[in-house]
């Protein structure tokens, strides 16, 4: 027995040894990582539905007239308020039941979801005098559904449009003189049709004396104040805007025409109506001009809305039978100096036939609430400001040198551009949904809707090779006729794809035009395609002498433009607008939004720094010094830059046929 104790002794305690490792090894497993929170299982999401679906568009239609009333004199406030009176179609009114509105939002020619969404406000829904409740849509938020009671065969709907009261808050659409009405912004719509299948007849209050112009047509007026416009579809009406004002002139650019163009003017001061004949007659040959460019139109009428303001946002957007346009004061008064902002109605105009009559498949949509994708945007806006610029010369709204100018400015900005080392113009295309058309901190490095004027590249190297493979019998504008002309007076949509596109180019001129836009829109590169330059003639060069085009840009918009040499571009008082991605200012560490206060000492104005980046081309001068202020911090930086002012012009190439010269000439 005295020999067994012991070994009983060293069982149990190697058992109790294991079961203490055991125990620890267990707790050891259970137990948090040192540092963090025990915790227990995890929780599981609660699994939520999502809310059901908005219905659908059908090509079916909405039974009843819209009645939409809209009061437009609140100018103070800039109020817009809102009357709308929506039919209930018969079988719901039976039975009572859901009814979905909608804001719009998706709104064609801003390729985004761009809606105001955030200005609407004050929503009330009643039926027969009494309320009826309505539920946001908690994932499409633009969506109001709504419980209709038996019996109920309209419902009353009431709201405002609460609009900027500064550019802060978004772009200003009404003014102590002016207004901009954009119906989408005022109305709301049924879900479940093409919006073509819904009718709408609208009035519209304006303030007392206030002149308007718009592709609706009125059917009478009540105390000379309200105006009730004829009944049209819904996307016909959004495709309508407005422009009222206590300014205003209209202008005939077409007279006698079976379809009438008007230039409707609308001014922060009546003096900037003063237009004279000779300036009269050169918007007449822009109609001119289009017209034996396309060989058709797609209207029945055409009203340019032409805003001449420093108050009213600025705007330039297309419609089928009209165009919102924002141009500078003094755009007829200083003449001589406002020609960068005179291709913009030309741009608008072509819109009528590229963009409205023909449109990329993927940015048709049945209604305003249907996502749009911008694949084709390289042809709606890249080829529109091709011929944007085109008609502009041929019309006489700006010189064939002046054009000249303007291209050269393309040509530079775009060649200079870093972002295309790892960004492709097809790509772009992306951007109004991805940036939806906010500042940019580095947008020569992000690239934004280059589609526009690479695009307008694209399409000049286009001209001169179709010009050069045909021996100069063929060009842009026969693709131009072919491919957006015909189907005369007709102002339906008629959409197209990529393979549309080469067809038609090759039923011009024959040439492998997939692999030709396929290498231009879809692959990286160190250069813009400047080859439509060399084609037509010229090179692109640069001296100290401004570019005139550029200069008549900067008036326009208040800035000082050092681009080409420096490498940024300010704003008033010297704000930083725009830094160039690898320039010396980027080198040396400048940033957007500083603010240029001092050069080598010197208080900050342009013509010193002119003169600085002038002196910095002495030999063995020291880099520039510049003070900048970045909130509240000061910074010096040292730029170390000696190749003097630089601009951007396109020279001519002695021995070789002058193609721009051609394509710039007016057409008889």
């Amino acid at each position: 027995m005295a020999t067994d104790r012991p070994r009983k002794v060293h069982i149990l305690s190697l058992l109790r040894k294991r079961f203490l490792a055991l125990s620890l090894t267990t707790a050891l497993a259970a137990a948090p990582a040192f540092g963090r929170p025990a915790q227990a299982e995890a929780p599981q999401p609660r699994q939520l539905a999502l809310p059901e679906s908005v219905p659908a568009p059908r090509d079916v239609p909405f039974g009843g007239t819209i009645r939409l009333d809209v009061d437009a004199t609140d100018l103070m406030r800039h109020i817009f308020t809102v009357r709308e009176t929506v039919p209930v179609p018969d079988a719901l009114a039976a039975t009572g039941g859901d009814l979905t509105l909608l804001y719009p939002m998706w709104l064609p020619g801003n390729h985004s979801p761009t809606g105001t969404l955030d200005q609407f406000g004050g929503l009330t829904v009643q039926a027969g005098g009494a309320p009826v409740e309505w539920t946001r849509d908690t994932v499409t938020v633009s969506a109001f559904h709504l419980k209709v009671p038996k019996g109920a065969h309209a419902l009353d709907v009431r709201f405002q449009l609460l609009s900027p009261v500064s550019p802060e808050e978004g772009r200003v659409v009404m003014t102590p003189d002016m207004l901009n009405v954009q119906w989408n912004a005022l109305a709301l719509y049924p879900a479940g049709y093409f919006t073509r299948r819904i009718t709408v007849q609208a009035d519209l209050r304006l303030p007392a004396g206030w002149q308007y112009g718009t592709a609706l047509r009125a059917h009478g007026a009540t105390g000379g104040a309200v105006v009730a416009f004829d009944a049209v579809p819904f996307n016909t009406l959004v495709d309508s805007p407005l422009f009222a004002g206590r300014y205003f002139r209209r202008i005939d650019l077409a007279p006698g025409a079976a379809a009438p163009v008007t230039l409707n003017l609308v001014a922060d001061k009546p003096a900037e109506l003063a237009a004279t004949d000779a300036q009269i007659r050169a918007h007449q040959a822009l109609v001119t001009q289009a017209g034996l460019l396309y060989g058709a139109h797609h209207y029945d009428h055409y009203d340019f809305l032409l805003a001449l303001t420093n108050e009213l946002g600025r705007i330039g957007l297309e419609h089928h039978r009209s165009s919102e346009n924002s141009g500078p004061r003094g755009y007829f008064t200083d003449w001589d100096k406002t020609f960068a902002a005179r291709d913009l109605l030309a741009h608008e105009y072509t819109h009528s036939w590229n963009g409205k009559y023909r449109r990329p498949a993927d940015l048709w949509a049945p209604d305003f609430n249907t996502p749009q994708r911008g694949s084709g945007l390289w042809v709606y806006e890249g080829q529109t400001q091709y011929w944007g610029y085109v008609l502009a010369a041929r019309s006489g709204l700006m010189t064939a040198p002046q054009v000249v100018e303007a291209l050269a400015g393309v040509a530079a900005t775009y060649d200079m551009r870093q972002g295309r080392t790892w960004r492709p113009l097809q790509d772009t295309t992306n951007d109004p949904v991805i940036a939806r058309r906010s500042p940019l901190s580095w947008r020569s490095w992000q690239r934004s809707e280059d589609y526009y004027s690479e695009g307008q590249l694209v399409w000049l190297d286009a001209d001169t090779l179709i010009r050069k493979l045909s021996g100069d019998t063929r060009s842009l504008d026969d693709f131009a006729r072919h491919f957006f002309g015909g189907d005369d007076g007709s102002f339906g949509t008629s959409t197209y794809g990529f393979d549309d596109v080469v067809h038609a180019l090759n039923d011009i001129q024959p040439y492998d035009w997939a692999a030709f836009l396929h290498q231009r829109l879809d692959r990286t590169s160190t250069h813009a395609p400047l080859d439509g330059f060399a084609r037509a003639g010229y090179r692109l060069v640069y001296t100290d002498r401004p570019n005139d085009y550029l200069t008549s840009y900067a008036a326009i918009r208040h800035v000082t433009d050092f681009s080409f040499s420096l490498g940024f571009m300010l704003g008033k008082g010297g704000s930083v607008a725009n830094v160039e991605w690898g320039s010396p200012a980027w080198r040396a560490g400048m940033t957007r939004d500083e603010q240029l206060v001092a050069v080598n000492g010197e208080a900050y104005d342009p013509d010193v720094l002119k003169d600085a980046v002038v002196a910095a081309q002495a030999r063995d001068a020291a880099p520039l010094t510049v003070l900048m202020r970045a909130g509240d911090r000061y910074l010096t930086l040292s730029i170390p830059y000696h190749a003097g002012l630089r601009y951007p012009h396109l020279e001519r190439v002695a021995g070789t046929p002058d193609m721009l010269a051609a394509i710039l000439t007016p057409r008889h």
